[in-house]
Formats: C-alpha cells, sequence, structure tokens
C-alpha cells in the first residue's frame, strides 16, 4: 500500500465530505506513492518523533500540525536554514512520508478536539460537541481544584490559571488550541489552548483578574496548544485503524499516546 492510498482509504473513511482547496491537509514531504511499512501519528512533527518513528520501522507519519514550522509549511526561505537541511536530509534518507490532517479532523461531528479537551480536564458531557461546544455544567468546586484537577488529568507539568483559587466555579466554556472562547456573563471557568494575553477582540485575562477584584467567581485555565489535542489525534488513530490497519495488516503507533504516558508517569 501507498501513501496516496492510505490517504484515500482515509477520505473514504472519515465521515466529511472532503475540501481539495485545504492546504493543511496534503502530503508535506516524500514520495506518496512509496510503500507504506507502518503509520505514526502526531501532534507535531519533531525531529525526536521522526527518529523514534524511522526506529519502529514506520515510514509514513500522519500528523495534525506543521511540519516545517508554520501554517502553510512554506520552505523557500528555510533551504540554507540547517534544521530545514537536517531534517529533510533525515526524512529523505529514510524513505519517510509525511502527511496532514488538521481541517477535515476540525470538520467531524462531533470535533474531537473538543470532546478530547473536555476530557484531558475532567469535564464530562459535550460527546457530540463541534468547534464551539457552549456552557457545561460540572459539579460546583473551587477554581483551584478545578485547575488541578485538569492538570491531573491531562497530565500537563505546568498550566496557567487565572482568578481566584478559592472562587467557586460550577460552569465551564471550552475551546481547543487557538479557539479559546470569550467569557460571558453565564461562564464561569474558561478552558483554552492559547489566546494573546492583550490587544485582542476580548482579553480575558484583565476581564478575570477585575472579576477577581471584585470578588466575582470567574477563572481562566490554559493548557497549551497541543495538550488538550491529545485524545482527538487518539480518536484519529482508532479512525486509522479501522480505515487502513484492518484493510491493509499496516502496523500503527501513536506518538501522543506515548507521551501521555512518559508525563503521568514523570
Amino acid at each position: 500500500m501507498t501513501g496516496r492510498e492510505v490517504v484515500e482509504l482515509v477520505r473514504q473513511n472519515i465521515g466529511v465530505p472532503w475540501r481539495d482547496q485545504s492546504y493543511r491537509d496534503t502530503f508535506k514531504f516524500g514520495d506518496a506513492d512509496a510503500p507504506i511499512k507502518g503509520i505514526a501519528t502526531t501532534m507535531m512533527v519533531t525531529f525526536g518523533m521522526l527518529k523514534r518513528a524511522n526506529e519502529a520501522g514506520l515510514n509514513m507519519v500522519v500528523a495534525h500540525e506543521p511540519t516545517f514550522w508554520s501554517d502553510r509549511d512554506e520552505t523557500k526561505d528555510l533551504l540554507n536554514d540547517p534544521l530545514y537541511k537536517a531534517k529533510t536530509a533525515y526524512m529523505r534518507e529514510n524513505g519517510m512520508v509525511i502527511w496532514r490532517i488538521h481541517d477535515h479532523m476540525h470538520a467531524m461531528q462531533p470535533d474531537y478536539t473538543v470532546v478530547g479537551s473536555l476530557r484531558s480536564v475532567g469535564v464530562k458531557g459535550g460527546e457530540n460537541a463541534g468547534m464551539h461546544p457552549g456552557v457545561l455544567p460540572i459539579p460546583e468546586t473551587t477554581l483551584g481544584e478545578f485547575a488541578s484537577r485538569a492538570k491531573r488529568f491531562s497530565g500537563a507539568r505546568a498550566l496557567r490559571c487565572v482568578g481566584d483559587p478559592k472562587a467557586k466555579v460550577s460552569k465551564v466554556l471550552l475551546g481547543p488550541g487557538y479557539a479559546t472562547p470569550r467569557m460571558t456573563p453565564d461562564t464561569d471557568v474558561v478552558v483554552g489552548g492559547e489566546q494573546q494575553e492583550v490587544d485582542g477582540l476580548f482579553d480575558n485575562v484583565q476581564y478575570v483578574a477585575d472579576a477577581a477584584s471584585l470578588g466575582i467567581p470567574k477563572g481562566l485555565v490554559m493548557l497549551g496548544h497541543g495538550l488538550g489535542h491529545v485524545d482527538a489525534v487518539r480518536k484519529h488513530v482508532e479512525l486509522l485503524v479501522v480505515a487502513v490497519v484492518l484493510l491493509s495488516l499496516l502496523p500503527i503507533a501513536s506518538e501522543t499516546a506515548r507521551h501521555r504516558r512518559r508525563r503521568r508517569s514523570g
């Protein structure tokens, strides 16, 4: 089976119409028609994960984020960059094929990046959530306890929490990655990946800081862009297992699952 045939199986089984105009969901490196020995899935195509994939005999990488450090994976200004040269040389020497799946993952219903982010902070419900799941109830707790539980559930070594840790909270509004939602009057805690801190469309940090000064229970928990996507990529592994492994008997491995085990044991 070739890389192109692997992608075609994903296209046929992902459950949403395929948009060929997506500049993200394309091959980023390698010969799409080369034979595939095994597939590694990952959030980010770091050099370290490329080495682990190659050592495990997996020559195709399916990633959620870019390979060459920019959203469009533009490389024309990197041709003389030593990191670019080393990375591409390693992939070329080992016959690696890189394909990105981003836009169509977010188009799925449910959007597993949202469901995965909810689970990564211990929030139940939202099984059919799209990119904007709305406010979800949780058993009343304090902001500090909620943040501690989010850290424990996600396996994060650190996260950012703004607000009074003793504030009572029971309503959560979440958005994955860059889709950190705006704090609303009916929300106690906003959970996001990352966000511009000031001079944005709405500055959650200052709003929550003012709320804390006034004794109004509001909180902001920032996980980092990639952390909440771990379960999402794992769900996509399951999709690939059904669509590729069972049909072609190719081995497959999840880099994100490996990192979560390492964080929890560390």
